[in-house]
Order: structure tokens, then C-alpha cells, then sequence
């Protein structure tokens, strides 16, 4: 084995620019597809992002309702009727929808207002202010991330959403959206004040049972007892926001489209290289068959040089993509790149390599070995 990997070695190192064209060609697909994906894992976790931090068993979300950030509209008086059913211990009215925040000194920008409830979704993460004082009518948190965007940047500071005053009572870190529109966390009431809709007027019912509850029972009667709604549990309305989001708008087929391309083109690119190497070295090839080496034993050589070109290859993207990661992790969408991801990536490398070896191996078993001799 130490022998054919001394071989392969050689034939790959001999013609050093051939060699760096190959690493090249590897390295470039696979940060492709690499970036490609893990801007889709940073997508598919931005997307549902709120609902993952949502304390909710179930959600009674408006009929048709196709994700979180569908601004659709509930009766505030369903909570009663859902609070009389068995096993719910609490029906928290959440408001979402947009509205235009007065940027100071600088005109205003159109914002994501999530108007909450005590036991409901708060701002996670606080690094400036306390949670506490968000219960104050006029109190809004902001995610520091988008300071430049609100013209705030501090606990304390002032503006107006809709002509009504507020303040900046905590400041959170990592809360953005990846619609890049960001979020401002207020009390309900004034929440509703904000998008401008009723007071009676809600956008979901979250939803805690007590412990030991027939889950599928109650959303049974709840929808018996409610008019034109769906009762979803928290992992349903997740899967539904991000299927909608990745593929309803195309966003998940560009992403994978991307990383197909890269694929490709990296076989394609160490296709050429290995052929072209292999074709510098058939008189080695055909002096190895004349000495009768087997086909399995030549085969062997030019896999193990594709195995040593994807082992070097993927060491150099790696630290890329690391490198990428770390630069993007405060960006509005960063790239999330999981060990599974990683593993998957290696095993995607070897099998670019591996198969684009193919044509290497035709070409060497075509040669006559009786061609040596003839030189």
C-alpha cells in the first residue's frame, strides 16, 4: 500500500502548477458549496427564529396562515373560549406587523413590531436595560444590531413609531430577521397602537397545556370551538414557515441550485486535471502493465491520487470556510456550518475526486503494454 501511495504521490507532485491547478479547482467547489449551504442552514434557523423561542405547546394561528411574519388577524375574545377548554392553562394573544419607525434626525424606516404579553414572547439575549421595564407603555427593545438603521443606540433614548413616543428600554444581541427589516419588541396594547389595527385585534394565541394533556384532544375542541383557525403545534408552524420561505419563494432552490453548480464544476475541473496527469504518465502505466501489474493495482494508484488530491483539498477549504463563518457571525445572515455538514462536505469531496478519476482509469486501460517496448 505504502508503495502505490509513493506512486501516486509522485505522479501528482511531479508537475507542481497541474498540481495547484487541481487544489484550486477543489478548494473553489467546495467553498461553494459549502458557503451555499451553510447560508442555508443560517436561512432555515433565521426564519423560524421566533417561533423557536416562542413558549408555546400549540398555536391558533388564523386559517391559511403560510408563517410567522403573515400579519393575519384573530378576535382578541377567542383567548376566552380557548381558556375554557380542558387541559389549556393559558392562551397569550401575540400581535406581529409592520410599521415605520421615526429614524431621528433622518427620516424613518419600516419596522417588524412584535407586541407581547407577560408569560409570552420577550426579547431573549438582553445585554443593555432590563426586561422588566418593556411592561412601561411606551418601553420598546431593539437588537443593537441595528443601530445605524434606527438612529438609537443606547437605553434611555427617544423617538416616535406612528406619532406615538418611545423608549428604548433594553437592547438585545443576534435577534435580526433575515428579511433584514428589524424587530422592536413592545407591550401588546401599544404594539396595536403602533401597526395601527383594534384593540381587539390579535395576530396568534399561544397555547400551554398542563403537563400529562392529550395534545391531539385538545386541538380537536379547540378547533370545534374556534371559527376560521388552525391549531399547530409549535414544531408544525415551524416546518410550515420554513417550507414556505425556502421553497414556496425559491430562496431554498437558488441556495441548493448554487451548490449543484459547485459541485459540477469541481468534478469537472479535477476531471481535466487527473486525465490530463495521467495522460503525462503512460508510459509509467504501460511499463507497469508489461511488468503485469494488475488493472486493479493501477487502479488503485489513480484512485489514491484523487484521494490524496480531496484529503489536501478540503484541509484548504475548511480553514476558509472557518474563516468565513467567523467573519460572518454578526452579518444579517451568517453561515452555520455543523459537524454533519462538515462530515457531509469531506464525503462529497472524496466522491468528486473519486469519480473524476473515471476517465483517468479508461484512458490508462486502453494503452497497450507492448508500447514500451517499441520506445
Amino acid at each position: 500500500m505504502s508503495l502505490i501511495f509513493k506512486l501516486a504521490s509522485r505522479n501528482l507532485f511531479q508537475d507542481k502548477l497541474r498540481f495547484i491547478a487541481t487544489i484550486i479547482g477543489i478548494v473553489f467547489s467546495i467553498v461553494l458549496v459549502s458557503v451555499q449551504l451553510g447560508l442555508f442552514l443560517g436561512f432555515q434557523r433565521m426564519v423560524t427564529t421566533m417561533i423557536d423561542h416562542t413558549p408555546a405547546d400549540l398555536w391558533i394561528v388564523s386559517l391559511g396562515t403560510k408563517c410567522f411574519e403573515d400579519p393575519s388577524l384573530l378576535d382578541k375574545s377567542d383567548a376566552t373560549k380557548a381558556l375554557a377548554v380542558p387541559g389549556v392553562t393559558a392562551a397569550v394573544p401575540l400581535l406581529i406587523g409592520f410599521t415605520e419607525w421615526s429614524v431621528p434626525n433622518n427620516g424613518s424606516t419600516p419596522v417588524f413590531v412584535v407586541g407581547t404579553s407577560p408569560n409570552g414572547l420577550y426579547p431573549w439575549h438582553i445585554v443593555q436595560g432590563d426586561l422588566n421595564n418593556l411592561s412601561d407603555a411606551r418601553g420598546v427593545a431593539v437588537d443593537q444590531s441595528y443601530f445605524g438603521r434606527l438612529g438609537v443606540n443606547a437605553v434611555g433614548e427617544t423617538t416616535t413609531i406612528r406619532d406615538h413616543k418611545v423608549e428604548v428600554k433594553a437592547i438585545t444581541k443576534g435577534i435580526r430577521s433575515f428579511t433584514t427589516t428589524p424587530y422592536i419588541f413592545a407591550p401588546l396594547d401599544s404594539a396595536q397602537d403602533y401597526v395601527g389595527v383594534p384593540h381587539n385585534d390579535i395576530s396568534y394565541l399561544l397555547v400551554r397545556l398542563a403537563p400529562g394533556t392529550n395534545v391531539a384532544a385538545v386541538r380537536r375542541a379547540l378547533m370545534k370551538k374556534l371559527d376560521k383557525v388552525e391549531v399547530l403545534t409549535q414544531a408544525e408552524f415551524r416546518d410550515r414557515s420554513r417550507t414556505f420561505w425556502l421553497f414556496g419563494t425559491g430562496a431554498g432552490a437558488a441556495l441548493f441550485g448554487g451548490a449543484l453548480l459547485g459541485a459540477i464544476v469541481g468534478t469537472i475541473i479535477i476531471a481535466q486535471t487527473l486525465y490530463s496527469s495521467t495522460k503525462d504518465h503512460l508510459t509509467e502505466f504501460a511499463t507497469l502493465r508489461a511488468i503485469g501489474s494488475s488493472s486493479l493495482y493501477i487502479h488503485k494508484v489513480i484512485v489514491s491520487q484523487a484521494l490524496l488530491s480531496a484529503v489536501i483539498g478540503f484541509g484548504i477549504a475548511g480553514l476558509i470556510d472557518y474563516t468565513i463563518v467567523r467573519m460572518t457571525t454578526d452579518s444579517a445572515l451568517p453561515i452555520v456550518m455543523t459537524p454533519l455538514l462538515m462530515i457531509g462536505l469531506f464525503a462529497l469531496t472524496v466522491v468528486m475526486c473519486v469519480s473524476s478519476s473515471a476517465s483517468a482509469i479508461v484512458q490508462v486501460m486502453r494503452i497497450d503494454p507492448a508500447r514500451v517496448f517499441r520506445q
